[in-house]
């Protein structure tokens, strides 16, 4: 295999290196102010500590103010990411696979408003869904934020696209002649062949979910149900009257970053391949 030219390494190299810098610097400022007091926040140089650190001090001090409500949002953005995260790759699964390997009427225009769904922005669905969640008696409510959390158009176009690719026609075929039934062969074989798509869609969804904040603000307004972005956000803007918040919500949005640290290294095997392998048919 014949390598590149060096400076195209050079110029990759390069480029790599900036965008690693753009993601890394912001979460490594992050690490440093929450060793910090809400003085030192603005009294001192922003990408090195103060004199005097206490990350543990102030980190706990974060958990514990105002009666522990940090924790409750934490474990609120927990339950919204985590089973809107399941839900919508549950359905994306069982959307794409039928779209993929059942021929009826109809199904390319069905994909096509999947693919329309796509393009729709969030932000302009949250207004017409809080009316219909109102009407229902579902507004403010966990309902409110989990149920929309759980339709991923993404997930469908993503699975339909790699159910087509990667789980053969005459495997399935095969199992139907030796008696099996379409919902065992999807269970057994199609979300078998679909792992690496649907650890995918997993994460996109857990991050989007994790760090939506306009669904929440519109669709809550008790602080009890409050996922963390939407917390932190009321912290900032009784920050002028309690300058205490400002080292409060710093130590709060690195905590926040944790889970999804730790899910992009646990998940990130399957993540590659979930891009690449269903792209090509074998």
């Amino acid at each position: 295999m014949t390598r590149p030219p060096l400076r195209h390494r050079i110029i990759t190299a390069s480029l790599l290196t900036v965008a690693a810098l753009y993601f890394l610097v912001p979460v490594y400022w992050l690490a440093v102010s929450a060793t910090k007091s809400s003085a030192d926040l603005f009294g001192t140089f922003g990408l090195w500590f103060s004199d005097h650190p206490h990350p543990l001090a102030y980190l706990g001090a974060v958990l514990a103010h105002d009666h522990g409500i940090y924790a409750r949002w934490f474990a609120n953005s927990l339950f919204y990411a985590g089973t809107g995260a399941v839900g919508a790759t549950a359905l994306s699964a069982a959307a794409g696979y039928a779209l993929a390997k059942f021929p009826f009427r109809g199904r390319e225009a069905v994909f096509h408003v999947v693919l329309a769904g796509v393009l729709v922005p969030g932000t302009a669905l949250a207004l017409p869904l809080y009316f219909l969640f109102s009407a229902l008696g579902l507004a403010n409510t966990y309902a409110a934020v989990l149920i929309p959390s759980m339709v991923s158009p993404f997930g469908v176009y993503l699975c339909r696209i790699y159910a087509a690719a990667a789980v053969p026609d005459a495997l399935l075929e095969a199992a139907r002649i030796d008696g099996a039934g379409e919902a065992r062969i999807f269970a057994g074989l199609g979300l078998r062949l679909m792992t690496p798509a649907l650890v995918t869609v997993f994460l996109f969804q857990f991050v989007h979910i994790w760090t939506n904040y306009f669904l929440p603000l519109v669709m809550l307004s008790d602080s009890d149900l409050y996922p963390v972005p939407l917390g932190l956000t009321t912290w900032t803007g009784y920050a002028d009257r309690q300058p205490v918040l400002y080292q409060y919500t710093v130590g709060g949005a690195l905590l926040s970053v944790v889970p999804l640290m730790v899910l992009m290294t646990v998940l990130q095997r399957y993540w590659r391949t979930g891009l690449t392998e269903g792209s090509v048919k074998a």
